[in-house]
């Protein structure tokens, strides 16, 4: 369930299952933080980190706390705020995107509280992250692949684009719409092994790109080795694309 704690594999997950696991991992007198915070809240672990379960991250600083059932945790803004601060980059970029893509947090409001950490470490790292969260991501895989956008020198790209043809409505992830390059435009997807395995999903998926580029889209697919292998193929492709050279090397 998580580090140091046991359920057995046949009970679901669920919002009150993870309460009651933290607070077995919690002192009584601690509150919650963190990423332990921030999967109580309802989060995945993807969106938090490389590792599959969470630790017993606590703290007893004064902070802002909510308390559900026996479980003291700091709230929804300040664990997004905390995890703007000291998570990697990326991981810090789709933890926030998911506090916002759930409801649980604003952006602006975020912002706002963010001002009370002027001065500590990671600081200036989570002014960058809150600029660029967007509620509208819909996975960890399409904020890291913004990233490497922003972080490409590309700009930041549209997020969740509508494409009108003439029998479908397509909703891509994202992409540069406004930047079209001899009437084509770019536009790229996150492929996530979940639903993009097999090859049902493969046939579904060239069917798809093939009825978007006849509309003029140039469609780059990009999986998760992708973006965090080593090579900056993804840079590349895209710079070739809108003739801009990427920033390179890259950040992450």
């Amino acid at each position: 369930m998580m580090k140091g704690v046991y359920v057995d594999v046949r009970v679901p997950d669920s919002y009150d299952l993870r309460v009651a696991a933290a607070s077995l991992a919690i002192p009584q007198d601690a509150v919650a933080c963190g990423k332990t915070a921030a999967w109580a809240h309802g989060l995945d672990t993807t969106a938090l980190g490389p590792d599959e379960l969470v630790g017993a991250h606590w703290t007893r600083e004064p902070v802002d706390t909510v308390e559900i059932g026996d479980l003291r945790l700091t709230s929804p803004l300040a664990t997004a705020v905390e995890l703007a601060m000291r998570l990697p980059r990326p991981f810090a970029l789709s933890a926030v995107d998911a506090f916002l893509h759930a409801g649980k947090a604003d952006r602006w409001a975020l912002r706002a509280a963010s001002a009370a950490y002027e001065g500590r470490p990671g600081y200036s790292q989570s002014q960058d992250i809150l600029r660029y969260a967007d509620r509208r991501a819909a996975s960890p895989g399409e904020s890291w692949l913004r990233l490497r956008l922003i972080d490409a020198g590309f700009g930041v790209p549209d997020l969740q684009v509508r494409v009108t043809g003439p029998s479908s409505t397509y909703r891509l992830d994202l992409g540069y719409p406004k930047r079209p390059v001899d009437g084509r435009r770019l536009e790229l997807e996150y492929d996530s092994d979940a639903w993009h395995s097999g090859r049902r999903a493969e046939v579904r998926d060239e069917r798809r790109r093939g009825e978007l580029e006849a509309l003029g889209w140039r469609i780059i697919s990009v999986r998760r080795t992708d973006l965090w292998g080593a090579y900056p193929a993804l840079e590349l492709a895209v710079g070739s694309f809108l003739c801009q050279h990427p920033r390179l090397p890259r950040r992450w």
